[in-house]
């Protein structure tokens, strides 16, 4: 009886010291190994046999982050240099479109006035440009010849390593599907890029404004660039910054949709910024707060149908983009002053009032832009800080986020 008793003791003993070490190898082993970098971990079953589960670590997963951190910053670049582009009248000089042939400009002085003999066909040149020497064609030629290879730039920074980190195992199955969708979008990108230039190559007898490409292809380059950068931008930031710990009140659900809006309207801005360019708006009433001493202009709604003046009326477009920035404005103050009464991380607090001070630093550049008649290095400036401005609404988001489960 007595040895009944002390074998079931030593039994038991032995598998609960069993379970000890399951539990072990499991919780505290796997993190460790997590920690040090480990992208793949052998966890021991209950039963004899073992599986290897491969799982992206908080090391691959910084180094994801920070390249697409780095992504999204050549997209700011490209947008910057697009917009300088647009400033400087340079995106019509190419009037060719090779992914390779064209990323070597000409050498000889025989290549320049043949590429300069090709400009000369087209609407620009005889219309705006016909008094224009062979070294101002050189200038603007080369600005777009540097926003072209800029482009290339990113799409290699995407796509490159995104076969790279594939190979490496660095992406779970849904972050697969999201680095696919950029460099997808990148291609994509490229292509609506040569599509908005050829509306500005094409002869329009019927009009006789100065060419320009069109403001719907313009906004949709931009629009897409945009997307491009906060898809770029957010997917970098949740991986790099750790969500907060945060009490699920209702003030703090109300913050996250205030914010959510807030951002849509930055966004919205932006973007209507795309037809102010297009259409030269920006040099139609050149006063503010009022538009040539009236709140509302006589010529706002001058076009038939009405909807026509929200996209092809300079005056409405840039009243549009007026209304907008005020607005965003208003709602990035009441989203500073609505977070001062609430308890938040103190990366969301700094994120907060950064947004704050950048959006009226970024109206201040825009009424500037306006009352000196829009000066290419204000204007460019003004155009950073839309991007700016939405960076800094892309991290408050990423700051309030929820923590996953």
């Amino acid at each position: 009886m007595l040895i009944s008793s002390l074998r079931t003791t030593i039994f038991c003993g032995c598998r609960s010291a069993g379970k000890g070490f399951q539990y072990s190898t499991r919780s505290p082993l796997r993190k460790w190994l997590l920690k040090r970098g480990h992208s793949t971990v052998t966890v021991e079953g209950g039963t004899s046999t073992s599986a290897a589960a491969s799982v992206p670590s908080a090391a691959s997963n910084r180094i994801v982050g920070r390249w697409l951190l780095g992504c999204s910053g050549l997209v700011v670049g490209a947008i910057v240099l697009g917009g300088v582009t647009r400033l400087t009248e340079s995106g019509l000089s190419m009037v060719d479109w090779h992914l390779v042939r064209e990323m070597k400009p000409p050498q000889s002085e025989a290549e320049w006035e043949a590429e300069f003999s090709k400009y000369q066909q087209f609407p620009e040149f005889k219309i705006l440009n016909h008094n224009m020497t062979l070294p101002e064609f050189k200038f603007i030629f080369y600005m777009e010849w540097g926003h072209r290879m800029w482009g290339r730039l990113v799409g290699l920074a995407y796509i490159l390593p995104t076969i790279y980190f594939w190979k490496k195992g660095y992406f779970t199955r849904s972050m697969k599907g999201k680095v696919l969708g950029l460099c997808g979008f990148v291609f994509f990108q490229g292509l609506l890029g040569w599509y908005m230039v050829k509306s500005g190559l094409e002869e329009k007898p019927e009009s006789h404004d100065i060419p320009r490409v069109s403001q719907y292809r313009l906004s949709a380059h931009l629009g897409s660039a945009l997307l491009l950068y906060c898809a770029s931008m957010w997917t970098g930031l949740t991986l790099l910054l750790p969500a907060h710990r945060m009490a699920e009140t209702k003030k703090l659900m109300q913050l996250r949709r205030f914010a959510k809006g807030t951002g849509g309207l930055v966004f919205l801005t932006a973007l209507s910024g795309a037809f102010v360019a297009g259409l030269d708006a920006g040099l139609v009433y050149n006063s503010f707060p009022k538009m040539a001493d009236r709140w509302i202009p006589d010529d706002l709604l001058a076009f038939s149908p009405t909807l026509k003046n929200f996209f092809e009326n300079p005056t409405t477009v840039q009243f549009d983009h007026r209304i907008l920035g005020i607005t965003s404005l208003t709602a990035i103050t009441g989203l500073y002053l609505f977070s001062r009464r609430m308890m938040l991380p103190k990366r969301a607090k700094i994120a907060i009032s950064l947004l704050a001070a950048m959006a009226y630093t970024q109206v201040a550049l825009g009424i500037a832009t306006l009352l000196l008649y829009v000066p290419t290095p204000l204007a460019a400036t003004h155009q950073s800080g839309s991007v700016a401005l939405l960076s800094l609404a892309i991290w408050v988001l990423a700051e309030l986020r929820r923590m996953p489960k």
